[in-house]
């Protein structure tokens, strides 16, 4: 592109590449085969919404897709484009305004678009008036509609690994207009790499801002970590609480609390703290995972997790994290237990489709009418037996035998099971 030849543009703009075969990562859809190598071949371009994090060739490949396929390409970014811009694009892409063939419009942070923005793609989508890409950090299943992913093919792009953040760095170095004419020893790769978090663009910021910071009298010009610390300063934290990372990370910490991985849990939300993350969240997801994950199996963690909760509303951080990191210890350590939960999703589900009566015995007979109706009566009052407990039909007649409950196999329920089992065995004699 012409951009790899004006040394006064960054290094990162620099680089973009010129081709699809030039795209370092994604082989899972831009390689020989994967789906979107397919499409370009067969000179086809669908509507496409790609998403993952910043950095890792969304709008790149974009428009080298556009390119490939001989449309002309119109980007937007969706922080500055109102209703009306993107009314005007449209109408003239159905016009043909734009050229002849059907361009490809693409929108930057789609997600940031609202329902009524999103919904005015809908018919030049549907029409073929456009092909639309668009390209958003966030997870789409969250915030992109139903209409509008329905009519696009949805890919997901992923960051760069150690090997190709490698590949990237050497091919500037050998390639670039600037640094391919510089005498570079580089000897922090592992550094940027990790700094990077498989983001591209901060890769090759971080090797230009370091080559900028170096003494150019000393040959070759080494870049060290010592060097690369110095301009970096500090990791950035990938994280965006209203956005992927956000409900990422939560999911990591739960399903380590769920396998009873205390290490991993308190690393998953130390993540999030440092990150910024209001710790009520984080709370009220433990109260939650207390329930679903532990339930009777032990009690005790929904009263400890629901304290907390409690207990970091009042307080706040810093402190909270303490109340937080003995609460996660405390549920990851504990035995687990998902009866309870999956109980009443079935009943749920029995509930949506069953609407039999209340069978008379169990309804309150308040009024002289009802009582005449049968309310109420044949009722036995548990507290006048043994061990409060007499046997009665308690569900209605079409559902007796219905089963939600399945003691779980820990000491905690088995118990409870051996209980109920010996309670139902005992003779039924009115007390005195």
């Amino acid at each position: 592109m012409s951009d790899a030849t004006n040394p006064d543009i960054p290094l990162a703009q620099r680089m973009r590449p010129a081709s699809l075969d030039e795209v370092i990562g994604q082989t899972h859809l831009l390689a020989a085969g994967a789906p979107i190598r397919r499409f370009v071949e067969h000179g086809h371009l669908p509507s496409l919404i790609l998403h993952g994090e910043a950095g890792i060739g969304k709008t790149t490949i974009a428009m080298l897709l556009a390119d490939a396929v001989g449309r002309p390409f119109y980007p937007l970014s969706a922080i500055n484009t109102g209703v009306k811009q993107l009314r005007e694009v449209l109408d003239a892409g159905a016009k043909g305004g734009l050229d002849l063939a059907a361009p490809v419009v693409f929108i930057d942070e789609i997600h940031r678009f609202n329902k009524s923005q999103q919904d005015a793609l809908l018919g030049a989508v549907e029409s073929g008036d456009i092909t639309l890409i668009g390209a958003t950090t966030e997870n789409p299943s969250f915030s992109v509609n139903n209409a509008l992913l329905s009519r696009c093919q949805v890919y997901r792009l992923q960051p760069l690994d150690a090997a190709q953040v490698e590949d990237l760095l050497q091919r500037a170095l050998s390639q670039d207009i600037v640094l391919s004419k510089l005498n570079i020893e580089l000897n922090a790769t592992a550094e940027i790499t990790k700094l990077a978090h498989g983001d591209a663009r901060k890769a090759l910021n971080l090797l230009e801002l370091a080559v900028q910071a170096s003494d150019h009298s000393q040959q070759p010009i080494v870049i060290d970590n010592s060097l690369l610390a110095s301009v970096a300063q500090t990791a950035l934290q990938r994280y965006d609480k209203d956005g992927d990372q956000h409900y990422d990370m939560i999911s990591a910490m739960i399903k380590s609390v769920r396998g009873s991985d205390p290490d991993a849990a308190l690393y998953w939300m130390a993540r999030m703290l440092v990150a910024g993350e209001p710790p009520e969240f984080i709370a009220r997801r433990l109260v939650i995972l207390a329930s679903e994950d532990i339930g009777n199996a032990n009690p005790n963690a929904l009263l400890l997790a629901d304290a907390a909760l409690r207990s970091v509303k009042a307080i706040g951080m810093p402190e909270a994290r303490i109340i937080l990191g003995q609460v996660v210890v405390y549920l990851a350590t504990s035995a687990k237990s998902n009866s309870t939960y999956m109980a009443i999703n079935k009943a749920m589900q029995l509930a949506q489709k069953d609407q039999s009566p209340v069978p008379l015995h169990l309804r309150n007979g308040v009024t002289k009418l009802m009582q005449a109706e049968g309310y109420g009566q044949n009722y036995v009052y548990p507290h006048d037996y043994p061990n409060h407990y007499y046997p009665q039909q308690y569900l209605p007649d079409a559902l007796v035998g219905t089963q939600f409950y399945q003691y779980a196999d820990n000491q905690r329920e088995q118990h409870s099971l051996q209980f109920m089992q010996w309670l139902q065995s005992q003779p039924q004699t009115k007390s005195s």
